[in-house]
Order: C-alpha cells, then structure tokens, then sequence
C-alpha cells in the first residue's frame, strides 16, 4: 500500500509511505534552493517528485492532502495553486476537527486533478497523528498523551491508545495561540516586519522565522519574574481575540512599556514572555495530566511548530510528569506531508512508521565554477584537515535531513576550540552575531561535557556545559551558557559519525560545530555547485571528495 501525502501550502511538501514505512519525504525549500517556507506552487511537482524517485502517480493508491486552507470564491476550505500553470484550488479537510465530526481523525473526500479520490485530513490531526506514529511509543505498541500546539490553534492535549487506535481529545490547556510569541516579539526591535500586510507572502515568511531567532535573542536578556503578574492581566484582559489580531498583546505592551513594565529592555520582555508561555503551559499540562488520569508511567509526544522551542521542552521533559518525552525531528509543517499520510496510514490500521531522519533528497554535484579543484579525502583526512587548519567545511552527504535543523548531512562543521569561530560563521551566514552555534557530539561522550548530555539527535532540548568544557569549546556555547546539542551515536553509518570519530581520535575533543549549509533564506544546499557557487568555505566535502578553492572563505 502507497500513500503519497502533500502539503501544497507554506512548508509545501510530498512523502510516500509504503506499507508502515517512510520511503522519502521531500520538503520544497530543500529543492533547487528554494526560499525558507515555500508552498507547493504547481501540482506537477508531485509527479516530478516522484518521478525522482522512480515513481508516477499511477504507483500511488492513495493520495492524502493536508488540511491547511484558505475560502474560495464560494467559502469552500481549499488551497491556491496551480495546475499546467493555470491557478486551481484543491479542496482540503478544516484546519482543526469541528464537534460532530468523527474524532480527531475524521476522514474528508474530494476528487479530480489527477488525484482521483483523495483524502483529506485536518491540519491538527496530522501533527497529532504523525508525531505519534513516528515516536517509540508507537513502535512499542504504547499508549502516549500528544500535545499539539501550532500556530492558529491554542495547546490541545489528546490521547491515544496504541491497541484500538483510539484518539480523544483531552482538552485546551489555555488561551495562548500559538502564534502568539511570535506576534509578540515581532512588536519590538530588531524583528519588526517591513509591512504591515499579513496576508503577504513577505509578512508570512517573516512571521514563521521570527520565533527560532527570537528564542536565541532571549538569551541577551533577563527573565523578570515579577512581570508574570502583568501578563495575566492582560491575558484576562484579552483572551477573546481572534488569531488574526493574536499581535495586540504586544501591541499593547509596547505601547505602555514605561507604565507595565518599566526598564525592561527588548531583549528581558522577549526572554520574560517565552518564560511565561512556558510556566504556563507546564503547569495547564501538569495539571490535566494530575487530576485525570493520577495512575502516572505516562508517555508525551510534542507536536506543532511551539515543539521547537527547545526551553519548553526542557522545563516539560524536567518536570517529571512523564516517564518519558519524544519530539521528532519535524514537529512543525516541515513534517506535515508525512504527518498526513500518516493519518491515513493509522486509519488502515497500522500504527508505527519506520522512518528515517535521512530520508529527503539525494545529493548530487552539479557544475562546479572555475577555480574549484577535486581531490579524493576519506572522512579520517577530512578529521585531520579540520584539526590542522581550523577552517570550517560545508558537508553535503547523502538525503538530506528532514525538518528544519541540519543533522550532518547538509551542515557546514568547524572546530569549536575557539571564540572566533562562532562569529567567523555568523558572518558568513550573514547572521545576527548573538545567534548560537549549534555542537554535534558522540552521543557517549556527551554527559562528560554536557549537562545533561542525554541522547538528544534531533536539537530538541537544552543543555549545559560541564566545569571546563566552556573554555575548551566556546564557539558553541550560547550566550546564557547552553548548547543546542545534536549528540550522534558511533553505531550509526554515517559520514558524519565517521568524521566525528576521527576528530575525536585526533584532536582529544568529541565534538564539532554543526551549523545549516544553505543560502541566506534558503532551504539546504541541494548540490555541491550551489555552495561551491556561494563561495563562504574553502572547502566542501561530499560523498568522499573534497573540492577546494584558495580564494573562497
């Protein structure tokens, strides 16, 4: 059985499932350097996509399109695009699941544009569905709460139970939109948007890429705790607004700053408000999960673009509550085409996906510009030139990672030994100088220089260092002391495990900075030739040769 699900709006991407096992899930920024959070455009990009593959759509038994929507002309829920080049719109199920409808995964029809009777499921379902089935949990036949928080929607807690496949609904933990920190650090400077139309394709961008930088800035500031007060306030004050004005918050905070909350700086009301939404959210969850269900040995599954944000992670995986936490690698709607076909997937009755976090698209070389030369280099030489000339080196290796974080292979790596090798990547990623670096270290020599040092191989939570280890490797180390660690495991087959190894063998030093290979804006570096034509490193290495060019870095 095939499955081909497709999210034709923002963070447009094709996954085909076959028979319980993801086979390859292409996001569209990662093709031909697209632009961060680009939608589908035409539905022929389904066929090519899967032509890549060596696949057509007559390979496909059931096409599955995500819930995602804007109204036509007739106030049906559909999605622009275009088909031979002509705008259509392609009919899709509701964003959340209404009352009367058949649970969380009420099951919507459609037909036409060479997709014959497609289904159809809502936006929420198929990050509640697909963040389960891709969880141990599921592989393990065990029951887990989910917690799907996403931009239009408040948190909902829901349930599933592995052996009757029964989701319900929980409940609404609060008021809070997830789009809503968002809105709120986009009131103040430096993340003011350069228009104020949101139905722009410009605003919608800027929104979606505010959160994660914002989550970074915070670190230059201060948590005051005694504002919490006043962010009740207005909550109680504001709680009725509708998702389309989920900005007056900070509307309102901006404009009475001195009288809510005087010498505050932009930075302390970024880091204070993301340490509010997380204490509430923690105590909402605590709470529901406590009073209804006390018999505790719980499992949780975050879902949801808010699933990024590594301090609410951390705080929930803390607290206890759970036995244990699971977060895949693309929790937000660069999972959503796998999430969709997923739900289709548990609805015939399978309930875990075999899946692989390598599992994009291929890479391939391209025509590399004049002044670029090859030569062979195993991984063990590449160790050694990163040791001997602390350069850093774009890596390009394999499919690509899924999600939104690179996970070695589509990464440019350095030494972290040194301070200018933190601003030395920001600068050639055109980055704000207070952005973090993100570590990748073998995963068992992790507790020895992270706290906690936990197996962490998608970034998903925080740590800190260790006594010692913050001057032996400073380039990663975040402005308020953490690391957003990627830990790799020595079993896995990989380049980059090969390449961490040798370094380590090497240098003493088990770990190495990971930072995204791609354009400014851009999904990762499709080709070798795309970042040889970039020319920010010296070097780039993929697939066993190292190219070079003396006048590039």
């Amino acid at each position: 059985m095939r499955i081909c699900g497709i999210k034709a709006s923002h963070d447009g991407g094709v996954a085909v499932i076959e028979d319980g096992r993801l086979l390859f899930s292409y996001e569209i920024e990662k093709l031909q350097n697209g632009e961060r959070y680009s939608s589908l455009g035409d539905l022929e990009r389904v066929t090519e996509i899967l032509a890549a593959e060596g696949l057509s759509p007559a390979d496909i038994d059931q096409f599955v399109v995500d819930g995602w929507y804007t109204k036509d002309a007739a106030g049906k829920l559909a999605v622009n695009v275009n088909a031979g080049g002509l705008p259509v719109q392609l009919r899709v199920a509701p964003y959340l699941e209404s009352p009367g409808d058949d649970g969380p995964l009420q099951r919507h029809t459609f037909s036409g544009h060479g997709f014959d009777d497609y289904a159809s499921y809502t936006h929420v379902a198929n990050h509640l569905i697909g963040t389960y089935c891709s969880s141990p949990f599921a592989a393990r036949g065990e029951d887990a709460f989910v917690l799907v928080w996403d931009g239009l929607i408040t948190p909902r807690l829901y349930r599933v139970r592995a052996a009757t496949r029964e989701v319900t609904f929980v409940e609404a933990l609060m008021p809070v939109f997830g789009g809503s920190f968002a809105a709120f650090c986009a009131r103040f400077e430096p993340y003011l948007p350069d228009t104020d139309d949101i139905s722009s394709d410009r605003f919608i961008r800027h929104h979606l890429s505010v959160a994660g930088k914002a989550m970074a800035y915070a670190a230059k500031g201060r948590v005051e705790t005694g504002a919490f007060a006043v962010f009740d306030d207005l909550m109680a004050e504001l709680r009725d607004i509708p998702v389309d004005r989920v900005g007056v918050l900070g509307d309102k905070v901006a404009a009475n700053r001195d009288e809510l909350m005087p010498g505050l700086s932009n930075a302390d009301l970024i880091a204070t408000y993301q340490a509010y939404l997380g204490r509430n959210l923690l105590e909402r969850l605590t709470s529901a999960v406590r009073s209804r269900f006390p018999d505790g040995g719980h499992n949780l599954v975050l879902g949801g673009g808010c699933a990024l944000n590594i301090k609410w992670n951390t705080a929930i995986r803390a607290s206890g509550v759970f036995q244990e936490v699971f977060i895949p690698p693309f929790p937000n709607d660069a999972g959503a085409a796998i999430g969709t076909a997923a739900c289709e997937m548990f609805r015939r009755g399978r309930t875990a996906l075999e899946w692989n976090v390598y599992s994009g698209p291929r890479i391939t070389t391209g025509t590399l510009p004049d002044g670029w030369r090859a030569q062979p280099c195993d991984e063990r030489q590449l160790a050694a030139l990163l040791h001997a000339e602390d350069e850093p080196v774009v890596v390009l290796s394999g499919r690509a990672e899924l999600g939104p974080r690179a996970l070695g292979n589509r990464s440019i790596i350095a030494p972290a030994t040194s301070t200018r090798m933190k601003d030395r990547l920001n600068d050639i990623k055109n980055r704000a100088q207070y952005r973090p670096v993100a570590p990748i270290c073998l995963e068992d020599r992790a507790p020895e220089v992270f706290d906690p040092g936990t197996p962490d191989p998608y970034m998903i939570f925080e740590h800190r260092m260790r006594p010692g280890w913050a001057e032996r490797v400073p380039a990663i180390v975040h402005l308020d002391g953490t690391a957003r660690l990627q830990t790799i495991a020595s079993t896995q087959d990989t380049a980059t495990v090969r390449i961490l190894t040798a370094y380590a063998e090497i240098s003493g030093i088990p770990v190495l900075c990971n930072t995204s290979a791609n354009l400014e804006g851009r999904g990762f570096f499709p080709d070798v030739e795309s970042a040889a034509r970039w020319g920010g490193t010296r070097y780039i290495w993929s697939e066993g040769t190292l190219y070079t060019n003396p006048d590039a870095g």
